[in-house]
């Protein structure tokens, strides 16, 4: 049984089903991509949880999809491939597994034509700043009717996107069953094992029995779970690669209606990820709302303003409760890197022709909630908790923030766990 339909749930279901394992899959969310509300801005306030105003405690907001796919239906297609330390640190080898996905799936940097003429202009800003900025690794194959911009991470619409879903796609294909609108509730634990799951479908209570159980509902849902199953350290301490966006109005055509974070900067010394992005158009007064009564009048010169983000390699704080209530802000030392890291993006944007009068940063957002049942405190090196047959895989294993796209990595453990669930591992 496998719990949630994001990348390591797909993957992991997907993998073991084409091996002849029999598998089941519980998806919370419905299925979208046929909807017509799909990659609008109507839609995204419909399969987000709590309507897109799901916040911590200490005010960052978090964007958490609920439907079939999980948080690929809305990110923006990055990839990045594993760090190094997974295998230095924790002896994880995942080089492999994300060598072989990058190859399946086509993923490599959009052609120069499609990155954008504002975001490449940013990209040469950083650069002759002395930032070695480089063209980001994309989950996308550009089709005929290629549409992509800030809107594309509300879902995407044109196809060239990939959606974890089509892994889902696959698993049924292979012969396993999928549950929708099904919430689990608690993992069934008799005698030190894991033995199914009880919970709800449409309203229905039902309890199903597996010989091995493997929790995917994503940072907040598998620690919430695990937590239900009596497994109370689960949520204690998270990371969220913490993101803010830094914006100026320049004197030509902004970023908006470029593909998303087509250019992207790691400075691994400071802890932090730059890279092109803006919020969509109609979410972007909404946010700036957030920040003052004076920020949502930049709405309009939207069509003329670049962003630079900041994706900050966080540390662990904070908690999610049984709940599911979130606490998490920032450190002193975070707090300390991202102003560094602000006084960065505002020379970017400058040395780009925005005009610095016109320079803000966005409210704190939370865009990978993570590190919530960590590896080597929680799960072994093959993502084992001290439970037999329940096992963990989504971004939550994570034993540090990323401050990288994450969606490449989550695939990798999750092939690397399939194999080991089929003795090859």
């Amino acid at each position: 049984m496998v719990v949630g339909t994001g990348p390591g749930g797909a993957t992991v279901a997907r993998q073991l089903a084409r091996a002849g394992r029999e598998v089941l899959l519980l998806e919370r969310g419905r299925e979208w991509r046929d909807h017509p509300l799909y990659g609008t801005y109507p839609g995204a306030l419909l399969y987000t949880d709590k309507h897109a105003l799901l916040f911590t405690k200490e005010g960052l907001n978090i964007i958490r999809p609920l439907m079939v796919g999980g948080a690929t239906s809305m990110f923006a297609g990055c990839a990045a491939a594993p760090l190094p330390w997974w295998r230095a640190r924790y002896g994880i080898e995942l080089e492999a597994y994300a060598t072989e996905t990058a190859a399946e799936l086509g993923i490599a940097p959009l052609p120069p034509a499609l990155r954008g003429a504002a975001s490449t202009r940013i990209a040469a800003a950083g650069t002759e700043l002395g930032m070695a900025w480089e063209p980001q690794e994309k989950f996308m194959r550009p089709t005929a009717n290629f549409d992509c911009g800030a809107h594309c991470m509300l879902g995407c619409r044109c196809g060239a996107k990939w959606n974890a879903a089509a892994y889902v796609d696959d698993a049924v294909a292979a012969g396993a069953e999928l549950w929708t609108g099904a919430r689990a509730e608690q993992v069934l634990i008799t005698g030190g094992g894991a033995e199914g799951v009880r919970g709800q479908v449409a309203g229905e209570p039902f309890v199903v029995r597996a010989n091995a159980v493997i929790v995917a509902a994503g940072g907040i849902g598998s620690a919430v779970l695990l937590r239900r199953s009596g497994l109370f350290d689960a949520g204690r301490g998270m990371t969220m690669d913490t993101t803010v966006m830094v914006y100026g109005h320049a004197p030509y055509k902004g970023i908006g209606h470029e593909p998303p974070m087509t250019w992207s900067y790691a400075d691994d010394e400071l802890g932090v990820l730059f890279s092109t992005l803006i919020d969509p158009w109609l979410m972007y007064p909404i946010i700036m709302a957030r920040k003052g009564p004076a920020y949502p009048l930049t709405w309009r010169r939207w069509g003329h303003t670049l962003g630079v983000m900041i994706k900050l390699k966080d540390e662990i704080s904070g908690s999610v409760d049984i709940a599911g209530r979130i606490s998490k802000g920032l450190t002193g030392g975070d707090r300390r890197r991202l102003a560094r890291a602000e006084e960065v993006a505002g020379r970017i944007l400058r040395r780009a022709g925005c005009d610095p009068d016109t320079i803000f940063t966005t409210p704190l957002r939370g865009t990978h909630p993570s590190g919530t049942v960590r590896i080597g405190e929680m799960l072994d090196a093959n993502l084992a908790t001290e439970i037999a047959n329940l096992y963990v895989c989504d971004a939550s294993v994570f034993p540090e923030a990323l401050a990288r796209p994450t969606v490449l990595t989550i695939i990798s453990l999750a092939k690397r766990l399939a194999a080991h669930l089929l003795g090859g591992g």
